[in-house]
């Protein structure tokens, strides 16, 4: 069990500022009259002692509190550009911001959870001990603003009054941060007292500088989560996933809350969340884990309704409903073959709109325009990127061709500007009612397109057993990973408390029977190789995924029926070549037979896998490997019965 507030506040202990009245002498010998009179409204005495303890902590030249208002965010803007952190590009209201080359991506072999002596944590995680991390504060933070403008700002993890909504501070020297923060989340200056209290004192903060931001410095960068205080640091990098500590950092955060103090009410997850209109102009909802680089944002996108591509607060209504917000307003996303075959309605954000978009690691050209490697575009022979002056054909110190882009570059953009952007429903505190809740990683030889559990605890399983290739998205993690939840690296604590959590939240008695929402598994990244064919071309394209999420929105309200197997149901073939039909594109019955034929010798190994790995752990919930238990007893069956490959009519009979 985590408990809140054990031993020794970081911040506190650096800073030195322990009471309301020594901070309020803070506030009066280092803030300006202006942004005295900015943080006056605020009166929640925790915050204002952990905001003058990172002042006296990081002793900056100057205080600037973000109200949120036109004037204040157009001084962050302006301080952006005045700093260099940005740069003006030819679209009006487009910026380029380039992180240093060592800093492209989540450090995670930089990142740790602040534990106390004796506190379990995730097997997946990395730790720290609270006395150590108090010793590299004391050194690395302790003066890191010095010469620089500090910068505050409140912010909802959420619409403002959502039941699974926490308010958080972020406290920065970077604009390039705030900026960001602007457009990604929402500022509750006129609201955070109120929201603090609705969640019975529980808010977030965090402490950001990138120092003076030199490659050398980089080795030394740290993004720690002090779960016991809710509170993060980062260093000596700018790269938002390590920086905007409101997203990952604080997700952490509200995976402990939910997994500790809300079991059975509320999941935190990694989750998109968009609706899809079907017959009858119905709009029915998904939210959908998939770990970074496979294919979460473009699923979001199909959607009729988009609400969010990467978070979700999920709780059970009284009206036994699943609901759902996103944390976020805008998106922080990965640009690599985003193009308008594939992405219409973000390209159209992106090039055609009077959009307010930051750009980071593209391509610039000599006429301040963007380019990125997968962009449909004839890319320029020159510009600058990430690394520098870059040229067609330009090698790196080992003699390898240096990519246009790096592979994670970014665009910051507010949701509002993409057209299937549902804002009120992203605005709407009740949150959206979720019926389909899908699970999907990079898989080429094993999991079909689409399969649906048959019972909350297969469910579980599916989202407990994603493997993904590692991505551009994390520095350092290479080969094939185990990305259960496509959460795991966000999950603090020991994977049994939060699997625990999953099962006693899709079992629980409080969701109605039409309330109780499908689980499902997705998988787009099937090779002609793996099946019979050659080479690792997919046996789909973007565009199928409209297809995959229009079977489940169909299944999940009965208009069609599916075929029952070891490891769920999965579509009929007339009911799939009919809504191919719908994208004008056919759906020839032996494609069907390559993505929906059993090879169960790879179904049976992945199912190994991911016991062998599971047994390791800790008072795992005895559920999961039931289900694994009782997948392998069938498949087994299968096999003796039709041999290591099943075709679907085999199924069928």
């Amino acid at each position: 069990m985590l408990k809140l507030k054990q031993g020794v506040d970081i911040l506190a202990e650096v800073g030195g500022i322990r009471t309301i009245d020594a901070a309020r002498k803070v506030f009066a010998e280092r803030l300006d009259d202006e942004n005295r009179r900015k943080l006056a409204p605020i009166t929640t005495e925790e915050a204002l002692i952990k905001i003058a303890g990172a002042i006296a902590m990081c002793d900056p030249a100057r205080v600037f509190v973000n109200t949120g208002s036109a004037a204040d965010v157009r001084w962050v803007r302006e301080h952006a550009l005045a700093k260099g952190e940005e740069a003006k590009l030819a679209k009006p209201g487009h910026t380029i911001h380039f992180d240093l080359p060592q800093d492209q991506a989540r450090l995670v072999k930089q990142t740790f959870y602040i534990v106390n002596e004796g506190e379990k944590a995730s097997a997946l995680a990395k730790t720290y001990l609270r006395a150590d991390a108090l010793a590299y504060v004391q050194e690395h933070i302790k003066g890191i603003m010095r010469g620089m403008t500090m910068m505050v700002g409140f912010y909802s993890r959420g619409p403002v009054g959502a039941a699974a909504t926490t308010a958080a501070i972020e406290i920065t020297s970077s604009a390039y941060v705030v900026h960001s923060a602007e457009l990604l989340y929402r500022n509750c200056y006129d609201a955070f007292d109120r929201e603090v209290a609705r969640r019975g004192g529980v808010f977030f903060t965090n402490v950001h500088s990138e120092g003076p931001n030199r490659p050398e410095d980089v080795p030394n960068a740290r993004i720690f989560m002090d779960r016991s205080w809710l509170t993060t640091y980062s260093t000596f990098c700018t790269y938002a996933g390590n920086t905007l500590l409101m997203k990952k950092g604080n997700h952490r955060f509200a995976v402990d809350y939910a997994t500790y103090y809300q079991v059975g009410q509320e999941l935190s997850e990694h989750m998109f969340i968009t609706g899809l209109r079907g017959p009858g102009g119905r709009v029915t909802y998904f939210a959908g884990a998939a770990p970074s680089g496979c294919g979460k944002t473009t699923t979001a996108m199909v959607g009729t309704d988009f609400v969010g591509d990467d978070l979700a607060q999920m709780w059970i209504a009284t009206d036994g409903t699943l609901r759902a917000v996103n944390p976020e307003r805008g998106i922080f996303g990965i640009v690599e073959d985003v193009n308008r075959e594939g992405d219409p309605h973000l390209m159209k954000a992106l090039r055609d709109q009077d959009s307010e978009v930051i750009w980071s690691n593209v391509l610039i050209d000599e006429h301040e325009v963007p380019y990125w490697s997968g962009c449909g575009e004839p890319m320029p022979k020159r510009g600058r990127n990430f690394q520098g002056e870059w040229y067609e054909g330009k090698l790196d110190g080992e003699g390898k061709p240096i990519p246009p882009s790096h592979k994670n570059s970014r665009c910051t953009l507010d949701c509002r500007e993409i057209a299937n952007h549902n804002a009120a429903a992203n605005a709407d505190p009740a949150g959206v009612p979720v019926k389909v809740i899908t699970y999907s990683g990079r898989d080429a030889d094993t999991m079909p397109p689409v399969w649906v559990a048959r019972t909350a605890d297969e469910g579980v399983a599916i989202g407990a057993s994603i493997v993904s290739k590692a991505t551009a998205t994390e520095v350092g993690a290479t080969g094939v990973n185990r990305q259960p939840w496509a959460n795991a690296p966000f999950i603090p604590g020991p994977l049994a408390d939060y699997m625990d959590c999953q099962f006693q939240f899709y079992n629980s008695p409080r969701f109605s029977d039409a309330g109780r929402p499908v689980l499902a598994g997705l998988n787009y990244f099937l090779t002609h190789g793996n099946r019979g064919g050659q080479g690792d071309k997919l046996l789909g394209e973007k565009r199928d995924v409209k297809v995959w999420l229009g079977w489940l929105e169909r299944y999940v309200h009965g208009d069609v029926t599916a075929i029952e197997t070891p490891i769920g149901m999965i579509p009929r073939y007339d009911d799939l070549r009919a809504l191919f039909a719908e994208i004008d594109k056919p759906y020839p019955r032996d494609l069907y037979d390559k993505q929906f034929s059993f090879y169960i010798d790879n179904i049976l190994a992945r199912i190994e896998l991911q016991t062998e790995a599971y047994a390791k752990e800790e008072n795992l919930p005895p559920q999961l490997f039931r289900v694994y238990e009782r997948q392998r007893a069938e498949l087994l069956a299968l096999k003796a019965k039709h041999g290591a490959v099943v075709a679907v009519e085999k199924l069928e009979g």
